[in-house]
């Protein structure tokens, strides 16, 4: 082997330094562990392996924010394959944060049901390390092994009520949505990697996979008939992830279909690994930015307006909050393509994603503790008198509707306003118009939720309502770990909304 090859074996071996990756692993062993204690432990003792889940999250996640959070330079691992920097410790924080949530979720959704618990909570671990490698991936090889380990998993977890016809119908078409996307993107790749080491033409590499030597490529031949197809095949296998018009068609039935925890992690971590992954691959494809720009600004537009308009007549919550967070989709690509001139904008992505995980955690928390036998049968009726019947949900359902919705001083409202700002800055006027219409329109929607809890009081008409005593309200009995989950989501909303400063001066790695 020649002397050149092996210095350079030698120099990719030095790059693979494990630590880089300890939380995933960690992540990975956790699972494990978990399975393991499933099979020594007696059955009485079973109940508190989802604590043991949600313990390790949170010292993981702790030690993560004390001790290594730092704002330096980007690094590169394992021969390129991974990239760390200041934005991808964040979105590690953000998919373990929004791990502990589910969790929690999951922990109230099995309360009543025969089904086997431990297994989910396992895959959940597995997925959520799988999700965070996909948002540090610099290399298209790690980014699909990392996107399947995390699609595979969510085939289970979508279709993990299997006693529901729903949750069965969801989870086969969220396997098939999901191999289409999959494929989409996989021939995306494949044309830019034939494109890319094409000898015969300038900047071409035997390493095209690697996201630099890609763009090395594209800035030297941005007119490329093949790497341009390639380039949309990709970001449209992108759009399926993130639900992004035209490619959101799956959303509804999905995320009515599985379970409350299962719809909570597709709605906030999937689509935060997708906008990850979008704001690096803009990056390597800004040579093409002459079509990029324009293709991203028309599914943009299209999402947001598709998302508000087809959420006004339905009335089951999930399908509400799934095609909302449809919506949701369309503001954050305007903030992608505004990042590409205002470079602040990527920390306001970051911070309306933290600010969409606290308002989705606090909604999806009081869906599961609504009474009904399979949450896919959720619906507006079934929030009648809750503020009434319970003045605790009814406020976390409040403050969360609110922030999602955009509703000043909270968390959501600050931002939607700073992805406004970014598109003023960019001069995406006619976005920025489109958002604001979007944002007229989705008031309708949530704010329907809203009535539905708060003043619809006439539904119910028991012996205890007439003497002026609102019964309980079944199924939502709140333990204290529920409790001091829903306040973290909720104090996490009102905070944000008066004091930014902290996580944005973080998110810049100040």
């Amino acid at each position: 082997m020649p002397t050149d090859t092996l210095n350079s074996l030698g120099e990719i071996a030095a790059t693979n330094t494990w630590g880089a990756i300890y939380p995933e692993m960690i992540l990975g062993c956790l699972a494990l562990l978990l399975l393991a204690l499933e099979v020594i432990l007696p059955k009485f003792a079973h109940g508190a392996i989802p604590r043991i889940a949600i313990l390790g999250q949170v010292l993981l996640l702790g030690y993560i924010v004390i001790f290594d959070v730092s704002g330096g330079s980007s690094r590169v691992a394992f021969g390129g394959m991974v990239e760390l920097s200041a934005t991808t410790q964040a979105l590690r924080i953000f998919f373990l944060l929004a791990s502990i949530f589910v969790s929690y979720l999951a922990m109230v959704s099995f309360e009543n049901k025969s089904l086997a618990r431990i297994e989910y909570f396992a895959i959940t671990l597995v997925v959520t390390g799988a999700l965070s490698i996909m948002a540090m991936s610099n290399h298209f090889v790690m980014l699909f092994v990392a996107l399947e380990t995390a699609t595979v998993g969510f085939y289970v977890l979508v279709s993990y009520f299997r006693q529901n016809p729903l949750s069965l119908e969801a989870g086969l078409k969220y396997l098939i949505m999901g191999a289409l996307s999959s494929a989409i993107l996989l021939f995306g790749i494949v044309l830019l990697y034939g494109a890319a080491s094409n000898p015969a033409l300038a900047g071409s590499s035997l390493d095209s996979m690697n996201f630099q030597n890609l763009r090395v490529f594209l800035e030297a031949n941005p007119t490329d008939t093949l790497a341009i197809i390639g380039m949309l095949l990709v970001i449209s296998g992108v759009a399926f992830k993130i639900g992004a018009f035209p490619f959101q068609i799956w959303i509804p039935d999905v995320y009515q279909g599985a379970p409350v925890p299962t719809t909570a992690f597709l709605a906030v971590s999937s689509k935060a690994a997708g906008f990850a992954v979008l704001l690096t691959l803009v990056k390597t494809f800004a040579p093409l930015s002459n079509v990029l720009i324009p293709v991203l600004s028309g599914i943009a537009a299209l999402t947001i307006l598709f998302g508000n308009f087809a959420a006004l007549t339905q009335r089951n919550l999930k399908r509400v909050i799934g095609l909302s967070g449809v919506s949701h989709a369309g503001f954050l690509l305007i903030g992608v393509i505004a990042a590409q001139s205002v470079p602040e904008a990527t920390n306001w992505v970051l911070f309306y994603l933290f600010a969409y995980l606290l308002g989705s955690m606090a909604v999806f928390a009081v869906f599961a503790h609504l009474p009904k036998a399979w949450d896919s049968d959720l619906d507006l009726d079934d929030l009648g008198d809750l503020a009434k019947r319970n003045g605790f949900l009814g406020i976390a359902l409040a403050i969360g509707i609110g922030s999602l919705a955009g509703i000043p001083p909270l968390a959501g409202f600050i931002g939607k306003f700073l992805i406004f700002v970014a598109a003023f800055k960019a001069e995406l006027f006619t976005l920025l118009g489109v958002g604001i219409v979007g944002v007229v329109v989705s008031i309708y929607y949530y704010f329907g939720v809203i009535k539905a809890a708060f003043f619809e009081v006439w539904r119910f008409t028991d012996e205890n309502e007439e003497s002026g005593t609102p019964s309980a309200l079944p199924g939502a009995t709140l333990t204290a770990l529920g409790k001091l989950t829903i306040v973290v989501a909720i104090a996490g909303s009102v905070v944000l909304g008066f004091f930014q400063g902290p996580l944005g001066s973080w998110l810049s790695g100040q």
